[in-house]
């Protein structure tokens, strides 16, 4: 009881902390739309980097199979 007593008041305690915080820095947290098309660029990239080397596998899969 008295552990459960003490991880509810540092839990408390964590969220009044960062709220307080969040009220004296309202800017805090937003991403700008470059950061976005940049992040969303470089996952569509990786992914047809993936895709490609899946292809080329799966095409040539049994000539590659005695390498």
């Amino acid at each position: 009881m008295k552990f459960t007593e003490i991880r509810s008041y540092r839990a408390v305690r964590w969220l009044t902390t960062r709220l307080e915080e969040a009220s004296r820095q309202p800017d805090r947290g937003d991403i700008s739309i470059t950061t976005v098309i940049i992040w969303v660029a470089a996952v569509g990239g990786a992914l047809a980097i993936a895709g490609t080397i899946a292809v080329v596998i799966a095409k040539y899969n049994l000539s590659l199979s005695g390498v």
